[in-house]
C-alpha cells in the first residue's frame, strides 16, 4: 500500500517532524527524543500526534509511564516512513538543483499552506447526502470510527469529492466539547468516545485536553479547569466528545 498523499506532502513540508521519528527509534522514549531534537516534550508529542493522525496506521507506539515517562518505539509503518524520508531527502536535493529561481520555491510554499486547526484527521469519504443547501459528507476515520462534515454543494464540487476520496478533516480544539456523565448530546452532532491522555493546565486559561480515539488518532479539546475537577477528569478517564458537522472543514491534496 502506498503512503497516503496527505502524509507524503506533510513529509515534504515538515521534514524536521519526520526526523523526530529517527530520534524515537534511537532513544526509545519521547522525553529523550525531544531533547535530542532540541524541542520541548509537548512539541514532540504534538508532532507525533499529527503524524499518527495523518498516517493510515500509527507510526509511534507508546507505553504507559506518566508524563515524561514510559517508552516509545516505531511501529513497522513508522520504520517504513523513515525509509521513505531518506529517499525524499535525495529527491529534495534534486529539486533544489532543478529550480530555475528562488521564486519557484516561494510559489510552491504558498500552494502548500499550513493550517491553524489543532485537529487534523485523515479520513475517506464513505457517504454523500444532500441536505438542503448543503451536503453531508460521511468520513471513515478507520477502526470503525466515522464522522460527518456539512459543506456546501459548491465545496463538494470544487474539492471533487466522491466515494473513496481521501481527505483531511480540520477541526479547531475550541469546537470540540467534552461531555460530562449524563450530559445530553446535540441532535445531528458527531459524538465520539475517547480516553484522556493528558490534561495541560495553563493558569487561569481553559485547559487543553489531549484525547486518544480508539483507532489511534488524537483529538484536542479545551475545558475549564473547574469543570474538569468537578467531573474528575484526568489521564485515563473515559469521556465523550461532540462537535457539529458544520465545524468540520475538509481539505484534499492539490
Amino acid at each position: 500500500m502506498s503512503l497516503p498523499a496527505l502524509l507524503t506532502q506533510h513529509i515534504a513540508r515538515r521534514p524536521q517532524r519526520i526526523a523526530l521519528l529517527q530520534h524515537v527509534a534511537e532513544q526509545g522514549s519521547i522525553t529523550r527524543a525531544a531533547k535530542a531534537a532540541g524541542i520541548s516534550y509537548k512539541a514532540a508529542w504534538d508532532a507525533i500526534d499529527e503524524l499518527n493522525n495523518l498516517a493510515s496506521q500509527p507510526l509511534v507506539e507508546r507505553s504507559t509511564g506518566g508524563r515524561g515517562g514510559g517508552g516509545a518505539r516505531l511501529s513497522a509503518e513508522g520504520e517504513r516512513v523513515l525509509r521513505l524520508y531518506q529517499r525524499l531527502q535525495n529527491l529534495q536535493a534534486q529539486l533544489l538543483e532543478a529550480a530555475e529561481e528562488s521564486s519557484d520555491l516561494d510559489l510552491l510554499g504558498r500552494l502548500m499552506l499550513r493550517t491553524s486547526a489543532r485537529n487534523q484527521l485523515q479520513g475517506q469519504v464513505s457517504g454523500l447526502r444532500r441536505e438542503g443547501r448543503h451536503d453531508r459528507v460521511s468520513l471513515a476515520l478507520g477502526g470503525g470510527l466515522e464522522i460527518a462534515a456539512l459543506i456546501t454543494h459548491d465545496s463538494t464540487a470544487r474539492l471533487e469529492l466522491t466515494l473513496g476520496t481521501m481527505v483531511v478533516a480540520l477541526l479547531k480544539a475550541g469546537w470540540v466539547q467534552l461531555l460530562g456523565a449524563g450530559d445530553p448530546t446535540e441532535a445531528g452532532s458527531n459524538v465520539l468516545e475517547a480516553t484522556v491522555e493528558e490534561v495541560l493546565i495553563d493558569g487561569h486559561e481553559p485547559s487543553e485536553v489531549r484525547l486518544a480515539l480508539s483507532n489511534g488518532q488524537t483529538l484536542y479539546a479545551f475545558a475549564e479547569a473547574q469543570w474538569l475537577t468537578q467531573q474528575k477528569v484526568q489521564a485515563g478517564s473515559p469521556v465523550r466528545v461532540q462537535f457539529h458537522p458544520s465545524s468540520v472543514l475538509l481539505g484534499v491534496p492539490v
